[in-house]
């Protein structure tokens, strides 16, 4: 997949997330990931199984669940220490989303042995701070075709969503 699409798709992640979060019932949909992301014939990105999306609270209120629910390697890390859920925890699951976009892993590598302990944002959490460094962690099935900036951008914005505090977590768009 070109880099452009695969740009294209996040693009469409990011406004269906933020669609969601700017409804009057201020939607937080839980369990973002790249099996819940479906792409049309032209690769737009449609966001699938609401199962587990929650209205309310709204702004930086939180919701909070007394069973943490989603996927390893997606929920944000106070929700699953606290159970505390806001519309930052969708942010950063997308930062987790771009990443795999990024570089064509998977957020957990459950066949790859030498990842088998370390997430992807573990992974990558390094890289992303050096905007030299964050070439290396590519896809490499790009072939070098991609915009270098837009590729220091993406990981900006990624490192950005993946903050440990949802206090300063990006907002997207």
């Amino acid at each position: 997949m070109a880099w452009v699409t695969r740009i294209n798709i996040a693009i469409g992640i990011a406004r269906g997330i933020t669609f969601l979060h700017s409804l009057d019932a201020n939607v937080t949909f839980c369990d973002l990931k790249a099996s819940n992301i479906l792409l049309d014939s032209d690769f737009n990105a449609k966001l699938s199984d609401f199962g587990l999306a929650r209205d309310g609270p709204t702004r930086d209120n939180t919701h909070v669940s007394t069973r943490v629910i989603g996927t390893q390697g997606y929920a944000a890390p106070e929700y699953v220490a606290t159970g505390h859920l806001t519309p930052r925890s969708d942010v950063y699951s997308f930062g987790v989303v771009l990443l795999e976009l990024l570089t064509g892993r998977r957020a957990v590598e459950d066949n790859r042995p030498e990842f088998s302990e370390e997430t992807l944002v573990d992974w990558a959490k390094p890289f992303l701070t050096d905007s030299r460094r964050v070439l290396r962690i590519m896809d490499t099935r790009f072939g070098g075709q991609y915009s270098k900036k837009g590729a220091q951008a993406a990981a900006v914005l990624a490192l950005q969503c993946l903050e440990l505090s949802k206090d300063t977590r990006k907002i997207i768009i």
